[in-house]
């Protein structure tokens, strides 16, 4: 492998138990296999090292100070997709015009609904799914114009805001294009956020109309309406809830079916008022807040387009016959952009929830289909979390097989990580030993697309093995339209994030506190700054912290800062080594990187999920962990300890037992002695979006987990 691979092979191969003597047998036909197959390869096709190893991006000058550019966008930054199609609504005219009849939203219809007890006594929802139900572009045009017409009726005009509070689905992205269509400003707000980060954001929005679900309508608007006195209209996109007449004088609820039924009555004549322009505000993106209350993020029409053109740049063969599952909420940028590519080239997108993916998520009955067997996507986009997920369940299943079939299973992904870290393709292996695992996201999937944190090389590799398909692993914000690296499909390197984009170019900015320079050798390192189109226009209603965040230079050209360290590897590709808010001096003045910490023990089988703690008034680290049930229940047991899980969790025997587990990984992954965890505190409780501890890109909420730990970080560091 070439020089700048993170991981070598031999660090993550799986072991293995069986007789040396038969092992050397099966090597000697596995090598003759390899030789065999190789020579025909070599002859008539370019390897995908060969591309992977070609130079992706170049520094624009010779300074050190110079943005890097991809090679396809040297002259000049693209930000356009489709010629005059500068605004949302002209591209997706522009798409129903090219792909009018075929098919583009899909819902599976829900055949039937079931309460089923658990062995604990707790009732869990089970669904049974049936077919997808599809509309074409011409049925989204029709609905999304039809809408826009009946809100205009209800008083939405151009240029104001309406909110969205609603879960990914079809009638969100037909809102959305109402909304791109109709000049108005799509304000986004996470299915997940609590009561005050809500109100937040309605009453900084000064939105009158909002868009929502039944389900979110009763179980935390209703709550919050009386504290949103600008208010005066409540669309659901699934019906009218019984429990409407509850809300306060002059707040109607409306269904999206009779607004758009107001909609069609109106004169075919009253078309939009006002179309937008590339500069108009098409979302104000409230971010999911990982350091306190959300922040707008206003992205204009020409943000977006430049995103999405640089994003699909590098996903070769995008077109009619891929399909994407979408699943993520819409309300992060990752989604929307991705949705947003796929509806521009002609993909259809499927659409699905965390809970109902696969065959075997938590709200499809036992013996009925997720809905990914049932789509059989070619395009998925994940954050880490859920990646990891796969990872540890796919793992512990190995686990379970016989030592026939495991050791058959290991023989065959070690010698998958040794082809491809040649650049070379395993089909046998492919065909029969990975297409059941593949089959767990329908075995149809070419791309998985990786963005919203860090993903571990071990993750990043079992994806490529297992799956059988390359993993975009990309870098962006927000702030940058979620635009800013993503990997090559043919570049199976871990632990980069790719080149820019060619909507964008990037530069390193020093560093000095951190000890980062553009000047560094042999790689230049510093704080990622990010320029190009797809730098949006700032932050709502927030001048100061805008200021703090983006700049313009002398062309004219917006920046922003990310607050990231990156570092660029000689043939153009970015690294994220470090952040500025995770780094903590330590009370004899080491520096510490929590991420880097986090990073290092996050995969092992026994956590599910760790936060690392330090201050500068102490000298040692410290860590919130939640442990993996089945591992944490068996290390137990073999220790002789019993009890509840939330008496196994609390106990200190177990906090030491699991702290052995840590410091061992940690030395492995040669972490430095003073960034190892001296103390620990395992969660009997999971951290999801909905506890207010992660964001619902899973990433960490530092903030509320150490209000949250607050008794737990005294008791660590003793009491002052």
């Amino acid at each position: 492998m070439n020089n700048h691979v993170s991981s070598k092979p031999s660090t993550m191969k799986l072991k293995q138990t069986i007789n040396p003597i038969l092992l050397y047998f099966i090597h000697f036909l596995m090598s003759l296999y390899t030789v065999l197959t190789y020579i025909p390869y070599y002859f008539l096709f370019e390897t995908r090292q060969e591309k992977a190893n070609k130079i992706k991006a170049k520094p624009v000058n010779s300074k050190p100070e110079s943005a890097y550019r991809s090679i396809n966008s040297l002259d000049g930054l693209a930000s356009v997709l489709y010629p005059g199609c500068d605004t949302l609504d002209k591209v997706f005219m522009y798409a129903k015009n090219k792909f009018k009849d075929k098919r583009l939203l899909g819902t599976r219809e829900i055949l039937n609904e079931e309460d089923e007890v658990q062995p604990n006594g707790k009732i869990f929802k089970k669904v049974i799914l049936g077919n997808y139900n599809w509309l074409s572009y011409e049925d989204v045009f029709v609905r999304a114009f039809n809408f826009g017409n009946g809100l205009q009726m209800l008083g939405q005009k151009p240029k104001t805001n309406i909110a969205i509070f609603c879960e990914t689905r079809a009638e969100w992205m037909i809102a959305a294009q109402t909304c791109f269509m109709y000049n108005f400003q799509l304000v986004t707000l996470y299915a997940t956020l609590g009561g005050p980060a809500i109100v937040h954001g309605l009453n900084e929005t000064e939105v009158t109309n909002i868009i929502t679900s039944k389900e979110l309508l009763q179980t935390k608007l209703k709550d919050i309406v009386s504290l949103v006195p600008r208010l005066r209209h409540i669309i659901t996109v699934d019906g009218k809830p019984p429990t409407w007449s509850e809300f306060p004088k002059g707040v109607i609820v409306h269904t999206m079916a009779a607004v758009q039924a107001l909609g069609a009555k109106a004169s075919t004549e009253n078309k939009p008022l006002s179309k937008p322009g590339p500069l108009d505000i098409a979302v104000i993106m409230y971010t999911s807040g990982s350091t306190g209350l959300p922040k707008g993020v206003m992205i204009s029409h020409s943000n977006i387009i430049a995103g999405i053109t640089g994003m699909a740049e590098r996903i070769p063969r995008l077109g009619e016959e891929d399909v994407y599952i979408g699943y993520l909420p819409l309300a992060h940028v990752l989604e929307l952009s991705a949705e947003l590519v796929c509806l521009s080239h002609g993909c259809r997108i499927g659409y699905s929830s965390p809970q109902t993916l696969a065959d075997q998520s938590s709200k499809i009955k036992k013996g009925s289909k997720g809905d990914t067997t049932m789509l059989k996507p070619t395009l998925m986009a994940a954050v880490p979390e859920i990646m990891d997920r796969i990872y540890k369940n796919v793992m512990n299943k190995v686990n379970e097989m016989s030592s026939f079939q495991r050791n058959l299973f290991i023989l065959a992904y070690n010698y998958k990580m040794e082809q491809i870290s040649k650049g070379h393709g395993t089909p046998l292996c492919d065909r029969f030993i990975f297409r059941k695992v593949r089959g767990l996201l329908g075995g149809n999937i070419r791309v998985l697309l990786c963005g919203g944190a860090p993903l571990s090389a071990t993750t990043q590799r079992f994806m490529n093995i297992c799956f059988c398909c390359p993993v975009g692993q990309g870098y962006g914000l927000t702030e940058s339209c979620g635009a800013g690296t993503i990997t090559e499909v043919w570049d199976y390197n871990t632990g980069r994030v790719g080149a820019p984009l060619v909507c964008c170019e990037i530069k390193l900015k020093n560093w000095e506190e951190g000890g980062y320079f553009n000047t560094d050798k042999p790689h230049p390192r510093g704080e990622i700054l990010i320029g190009g189109q797809n730098v949006t226009l700032g932050y709502y209603k927030n001048e100061a912290k805008t200021k703090a965040d983006f700049f313009e230079d002398e062309n004219g050209q917006r920046w922003l800062c990310t607050g990231d360290i990156g570092e660029f590897d000689p043939d153009g590709c970015l690294k994220i080594i470090d952040r500025k808010k995770d780094l903590v001096k330590l009370q004899a003045g080491e520096y510490v990187s929590l991420g880097k910490v986090e990073a290092a023990l996050k995969n092992l089988s026994l956590i599910d999920n760790i936060c690392a703690y330090a201050n500068s008034y102490h000298s040692y680290v410290i860590g919130f962990v939640v442990p993996n049930q089945k591992e944490l229940t068996e290390l137990a047991r073999k220790k002789g300890l019993h009890g509840t899980w939330e008496e196994l969790c609390n106990s200190c025997e177990m906090e030491n037992e699991v702290l052995k587990v840590l410091s061992e990984a940690a030395i492995s992954a040669s972490l430095e002695k003073f960034e190892i965890p001296v103390k620990i505190r395992l969660s009997p409780e999971p951290w999801t979006p909905e506890t207010g501890l992660v964001t619902d890109a899973f990433k960490l909420k530092r903030k509320e987990l150490k209000t949250h730990y607050q008794a737990d970080i005294e008791r660590m560091y003793g009491r002052k």
